[in-house]
């Protein structure tokens, strides 16, 4: 699942277990018309299966991924963390596109 990514579909699709499946849901324009557009011919090629969607969040699917998170099956990437007073360098490190996982500004004050 690639929520608000920014890399190209190739990357993804290196990244997927030989049987691996790839959503798409955010991210910038170019990967989620590579998604809708290419990746139904990707996984008309192999066992690989690629693709898009629309997202709108709700409770119950944001307490599905609470518990998701919480059993372990799925594990946020995390790069780093700021505290609010830092807000201005984490748009900075976020704006040069080489985050490895979410940016997380700490509201609390603690980092």
């Amino acid at each position: 699942l690639a929520a608000n990514g920014y890399h190209p579909i190739s990357d993804y699709k290196r990244a997927l277990t030989p049987q691996g499946i790839y959503v798409a849901s955010g991210g910038s324009m170019k990967q989620s018309l590579q998604a809708t557009m290419i990746g139904p011919f990707i996984s008309m090629t192999g066992r690989q299966k690629m693709g898009g969607m629309l997202v709108k969040p709700n409770k119950n699917d944001l307490v599905f991924i609470k518990k998701l998170v919480e059993s372990g099956k799925v594990k946020p990437v995390i790069d780093r963390r700021y505290p609010l007073s830092e807000a201005a360098d984490a748009y900075h490190y976020m704006g040069k596109g080489r985050a490895q996982g979410k940016v997380v500004i700490n509201v609390a004050g603690n980092s």
